[in-house]
């Protein structure tokens, strides 16, 4: 993953200058990305791009759901009856 070094914020400068780099965030569209000891620690996004990235997890999920039951769809193996089931094991 690429990252614009310009949009790195330390820990510290983060604690110092807070209120300005949050209030930047939505007119910026750009996320920051905080860094504790020269790593990846977080990355903070807007409010609008949080929801974006929340609904696109949700399609993907719903994707993958749809994925499943289409694959179950096509199995052509007989069902069997619970019944059937529950005799074979003694239940």
């Amino acid at each position: 993953m690429m990252i614009d070094t310009n949009k790195m914020v330390s820990v510290t400068e983060l604690q110092k200058h807070l209120t300005e780099l949050i209030r930047d965030l939505p007119r910026k569209g750009e996320p920051l990305y905080v860094l504790r000891n020269n790593e990846m620690a977080a990355v903070i996004v807007s409010t609008e791009e949080y929801a974006f990235m929340s609904e696109a997890r949700e399609l993907l999920e719903h994707l993958e759901i749809y994925e499943m039951v289409q694959k179950r769809l096509k199995d052509t193996r007989p069902n069997i009856p619970w019944e059937t089931v529950k005799k074979k094991h003694g239940l």
